[in-house]
């Protein structure tokens, strides 16, 4: 793993990758458990990404998982299927929402 990434970094990045396009039908809350950093979620609503810090309110999914994950699912070097079918990633909450992450931000490019 890049060491160099931090979730911070990773985070700070978001939303410069949200792809409006592809969120014109989506309103959801996505928050993230991170077990060994600071939680937080990004809600999706009218084309708009917003992240916040901590624990959101009322999220419709909640993604449980480790640093390393996070950053590795949302640089593209891991497949969330693959880390939530290892047990590396838990899904609480409306589980098919976790299927149009993907599509909602665009994959970081590799340097």
């Amino acid at each position: 793993m890049n060491t160099n990434i931090s979730v911070a970094k990773v985070i700070e990045k978001l939303p410069s990758r949200f792809v409006a396009a592809n969120a014109k039908d989506v309103t959801a809350t996505f928050q993230f458990v991170l077990e060994d950093e600071q939680d937080f979620y990004i809600s999706i609503a009218d084309g708009q990404c917003n992240i916040g810090e901590g624990e959101h309110p009322d999220p419709n999914l909640t993604l449980i998982m480790d640093a390393e994950t996070m950053i590795e699912v949302i640089t593209g070097k891991k497949d969330g299927m693959s880390a939530f079918m290892s047990g590396k990633l838990r899904a609480e909450g409306n589980v098919i929402l976790a299927t149009q992450l993907g599509k909602l931000f665009s994959r970081e490019k590799q340097t």
